[in-house]
């Protein structure tokens, strides 16, 4: 813009401002907004960590020694020192380190994992002076468009700060074991390599989700990041920190994967019944798993459907699963030989 311009615009824009048409605010002056995202920083920035994955690699010589597979991000959960972290943060590790906000690096201990949920949950080592648990909110109440702001350390920047908006909810993403990942929190707040396992706040500071995942060509942030939502964490954390690991109720049978369902023509048409326990309740009830005879596997039983609710494949059972409770009594609807039955049984511990 030229002198002249200036000279034009500068008391015009004046005039508008004090006309009160336009708020122009005065240099230097922070926006509600701003001033919201860095009173929310400056409450967290003693709760939120860097994970190290330590495991096994082997050189060229195929010798192995120690060394970083990975890491992300983890958050502070309570006041023993459990930091809450991604699953896929540290798979396959056998050492773990958390480096804290004042740079300090801490041996960590896992205390258990649950791959389903890309949940994991970490307990630093030594004096936990000058950590602080989050606050947690709730979910279930969030809405698409409220702000969001995101707290993580990608790729080795420690700290950085994004913010953005709750773009959809209720989304479904494919995790571990071939089950899928239900009602996740999809945002445009940016998320890169290393934000895996950081706190993602609501504007009034409180845990709403744990970033996890980006979908992105490029590998880096393209505005669609997904966040595990704060009412799964807190179901699933407070159980690992007590036992180590989830129990879920099950049908008292193995069953088969869908990939290889698939492979024996099931495709989407139930989940099929692997091995039945001798002697068990499922016996008893005259379920049958696979059979081989000399031209190889045959079909037994395969579950189409739980208490009247149709089941296409293992990942739908798990899901229709989750929700009820071990010693619950279901019936299970199966096909044999295309005829169709109904069994009653009692669901047990994973």
């Amino acid at each position: 813009m030229n002198d002249h311009m200036r000279r034009i615009i500068g008391p015009l824009a004046g005039a508008i401002a004090l006309a009160g048409l336009i708020a122009i605010p005065a240099r230097g002056q922070l926006l509600e907004d701003e001033k919201n995202t860095i009173d929310i920083v400056k409450r967290t920035k003693n709760s939120v960590v860097f994970v190290t994955n330590i495991g096994l690699v082997r050189d060229f010589f195929f010798n192995e020694e120690k060394a970083p597979r990975g890491s992300g991000s983890g958050f502070v959960w309570d006041d023993q020192g459990h930091i809450v972290t991604n699953f896929h943060v540290i798979e396959d590790g056998l050492e773990y380190t958390v480096t804290l906000p004042n740079q300090e690096q801490r041996p960590a201990k896992l205390i258990g994992k649950e791959e389903s949920k890309d949940i994991a949950v970490l307990k630093v080592q030594g004096d936990l002076k000058g950590l602080f648990p989050l606050r947690t909110g709730m979910s279930a109440e969030l809405q698409v468009g409220q702000k969001v702001i995101a707290i993580g350390n990608p790729f080795g920047f420690d700290h950085t700060v994004t913010t953005g908006i709750v773009s959809a909810l209720g989304r479904s993403i494919p995790g571990a074991g071939g089950v899928t990942i239900r009602d996740m929190i999809q945002t445009d707040a940016s998320i890169n390599p290393g934000n895996s396992g950081g706190p993602l706040f609501n504007s009034a500071g409180e845990l709403i989700g744990m970033n996890t995942m980006i979908i992105s060509p490029s590998g880096t942030s393209s505005g669609v990041g997904f966040a595990v939502p704060v009412d799964t964490i807190n179901k699933i954390v407070p159980e690992l920190i007590r036992n180590g690991k989830i129990t879920w109720p099950a049908v008292p049978v193995s069953l088969l994967s869908d990939e290889y369902a698939q492979r024996l023509g099931v495709g989407d048409a139930g989940v099929v019944i692997l091995e039945v326990p001798e002697n068990g309740e499922a016996a008893k009830a005259g379920l049958q798993g696979l059979g081989r005879d000399r031209r190889g596997y045959y079909l037994g039983d395969v579950i189409t459907a739980v208490d009247g609710t149709k089941v296409k494949s293992y990942d739908e059972l798990f899901t229709l699963l989750e929700n009820k409770k071990i010693g619950n009594v279901v019936t299970l609807t199966v096909t044999r030989n295309g005829k169709e039955r109904k069994v009653r049984i009692t669901l047990v511990k994973s």
